[in-house]
């Protein structure tokens, strides 16, 4: 796969002030690297253009994205097996996909996720919000302590997103539950608009139903026909504090 930039087991690095522009494919593969800062980094590219992933992690620790802003025509930042100390402050995200964890599961022996924390960030026109997704029917894995706070939406197709019947283009089977077990997820301060009824949607596998899911003060309006926002869940018993506009779990 084509890439504008590799970065393949760096340790101890800042990433400054540079700017990506239409990459054929992802802008930035961090792959096997440890204590790696993205700082002021930017990425255009239009909201059509496929497979253009802004910045993707794997297997990687101590990872922090501050001050940055992503715009593509795939997840802004994409988070892959082996993740763990991911910290992402401080981004604007759009167009794209939002920021999204997985998807998990597609591929035998896939390390775990753990260590996630996205804060004090802004998505806007985007086809997801905070995401965390796993393939149906494939292979196992973990993913835990991932934490979403302080993050305003801004006409988002899915703001809260829990997806473990991630299935694009029908290239997978439904015959059996996800496999990737997902533990201690907080979103919180969550605030905004949806540009669909349903702006919290946890589906999670009925095989490893998710364990601690936190929702709290979540403040998503949605003013089309079918409104107010809904919520939506399967498979977890999420805890509820605070506000919560979505109605429904």
């Amino acid at each position: 796969m084509d890439q504008n930039i590799r970065f393949d087991f760096i340790t101890n690095a800042l990433v400054r002030d540079i700017t990506s522009r239409d990459s054929k494919n992802f802008h930035v593969n961090v792959l096997g690297c440890r204590n790696l800062t993205f700082q002021h980094f930017t990425v255009r590219a239009p909201g059509e253009s496929v497979n253009t992933d802004g910045i993707h992690i794997g297997r990687s620790t101590g990872i922090y994205i501050i001050d940055s802003k992503i715009g593509t025509g795939d997840d802004c930042i994409s988070v892959g097996d082996g993740t763990e100390e991911l910290h992402i402050t401080g981004v604007t995200c759009g167009p794209g996909h939002g920021i999204s964890v997985g998807s998990l599961g597609k591929y035998p022996n896939e390390k775990p996720v753990s260590g996630i924390f996205v804060k004090n960030c802004t998505i806007s026109d985007t086809t997801n919000g905070v995401r965390i997704k796993s393939w149906p029917n494939l292979y196992g894995g973990v993913a835990s302590n991932m934490h979403f706070e302080d993050i305003v939406m801004n006409n988002v197709q899915n703001p809260v997103i829990i997806d473990q019947v991630y299935c694009p283009w029908n290239q997978c089977s439904l015959k059996a539950p996800s496999k990737v077990k997902i533990s201690d997820v907080s979103f919180k301060s969550i605030r905004g608009t949806s540009a669909t009824p349903v702006a919290v949607r946890i589906a999670c596998s009925s095989g490893f139903p998710c364990q601690n899911v936190k929702l709290a003060n979540i403040n998503l309006a949605y003013r089309g026909p079918g409104g107010p926002a809904k919520s939506q869940c399967s498979n977890v018993k999420p805890i509820i504090s605070g506000i919560m506009s979505a109605s429904g779990c």
